[in-house]
């Protein structure tokens, strides 16, 4: 299948793939709770290694997440990441262009982006904040990095598919400041900061969405050792920015820079780091329909990215 950036406006170069379960499960622990059925705690099924790309108006950037892991990371399509020290990797940024079907995510470590869009929507994206944006019909927008006290920019966008009933639904944001995210301090000086769901008795800003995700930022000191609680059957994975911690009943270690996929139903996930660690975790319920991407846009089918492309074409996208 030929390869398409992110907002590359490229017809023809979609893909139609039919979204099922995931797959069968490696080892795990099953603990026993008096009275209680089994817990099962998720280790590693895969390793998806990362490679570098170029987007936007020449942004570099390191794709996570890509059409190889579609079927098996339903519903989630795409997590690229930012992170340099020379504002020539990024200052060009990511001018208008369309997006439908789908929901972006928007999460800064460092640095600022502001979004502006074809409605009149739009804010900044802060450290420790996130932004939440549903393309739904159609929307066009703008991202670009604005002046800071330090030229570190570090970030992550990731797109969340929408049920085939959602992808028509009125585009919108919702813009989560730092002081919004629910927060748990580690036992030896880590941080736990809760986007979606609810993680360790903390809960995230994000309004409930059909995919039911569970979203977090996690930074891990030398010894911080975390046991969280997911949704049994939601796929789930564990992305290692920095650091390598160990994963699992087996304690696996994830590469630094890779992405975890977890085994599949499982409701506990224990994270240990030997060494300091920022990781980003994150499970979503599976939608389990067809889908086709092409370019900007997340469908069902390959008629209705054509549709899209079209409707951008005549100025009827947002």
């Amino acid at each position: 299948m030929t390869r398409i950036g992110r907002r590359n406006l490229l017809v023809g170069a979609t893909a139609t793939l039919s979204l099922g379960a995931l797959g069968c499960a490696s080892e795990t622990t099953h603990l026993r709770a008096s009275g209680r059925r089994s817990l099962v705690s998720r280790g590693i099924e895969r390793l998806i290694g990362a490679h570098h790309s170029v987007d936007g108006a020449g942004v570099s950037l390191t794709r996570h997440l890509q059409e190889a892991a579609l079927e098996t990371l339903d519903p989630f399509v795409l997590l690229d990441e930012i992170h340099s020290s020379n504002p020539a990797d990024y200052e060009r940024g990511f001018p208008s262009h369309p997006h439908r079907g789908f929901e972006t995510v928007s999460i800064m470590l460092a640095g600022r982006f502001r979004h502006r869009d074809s409605r009149g929507g739009g804010g900044v994206v802060v450290p420790g904040g996130a932004q939440w944006m549903t393309a739904g019909s159609g929307i066009v927008h703008s991202e670009m990095p604005e002046p800071a006290e330090s030229p570190e920019l570090w970030g992550f966008q990731l797109w969340v598919n929408l049920p085939r009933a959602d992808k028509w639904s009125a585009p919108g944001y919702q813009e989560l400041g730092a002081e919004r995210m629910g927060e748990v301090a580690l036992d030896r000086g880590g941080v736990l900061r809760v986007i979606a769901g609810e993680l360790l008795g903390a809960r995230g800003p994000v309004t409930p969405r059909a995919t039911q995700p569970v979203l977090a930022t996690l930074r891990l000191d030398a010894g911080d050792d975390v046991e969280l609680r997911l949704p049994r059957e939601h796929s789930a994975f564990v992305l290692a920015a920095e650091g390598s911690p160990g994963i699992g009943p087996r304690q696996e270690r994830i590469p630094e820079g890779a992405l975890a996929q977890l085994t599949s139903e499982g409701e506990l996930l224990r994270i240990r780091a030997e060494q300091p660690a920022q990781l980003l975790v994150l499970a979503g319920a599976p939608i389990r329909e067809p889908i086709a991407h092409g370019g900007p846009f997340v469908m069902n089918t390959d008629e209705e990215i054509e549709q899209a492309f079209a409707d951008y074409r005549a100025g009827r996208l947002g």
